[in-house]
C-alpha cells in the first residue's frame, strides 16, 4: 500500500482520489507516521426500507376500533373505577 505525506496528499489530492476510486488504497502520514488510510467506498446496494404499511394484509382492525373500551375509559375519568 502506498504511503504519502500530508503535503503530497494536499498537492495531488485529485490524483489520489482518482486512484482510490479505481481501487488503490493509500496511507497519509504525518512526520513519517501513518495517520489515515484512504480506501474507496463501494456503494452498498440500496435496501428498500418500507415502514408505512409493513403489516398491510397481515392484520385486521375492528370496525369499532375508535370506540373500543369507550365506556370503561369514560368511567375511569369520571372517578367511577
Amino acid at each position: 500500500m502506498r504511503t504519502v505525506n500530508i503535503h503530497e496528499a494536499k498537492t495531488h489530492l485529485s490524483r489520489l482520489i482518482d486512484a482510490a476510486m479505481k481501487g488503490e488504497s493509500f496511507i497519509i502520514a504525518r512526520a513519517g507516521k501513518p495517520v489515515v488510510r484512504v480506501s474507496p467506498i463501494s456503494a452498498p446496494e440500496q435496501q428498500h426500507k418500507q415502514r408505512l404499511g409493513f403489516l398491510a394484509g397481515r392484520m385486521q382492525v375492528p370496525d369499532d376500533f375508535d370506540h373500543m373500551g369507550q365506556d370503561e375509559i369514560g368511567s375511569l375519568f369520571d372517578g367511577q373505577a
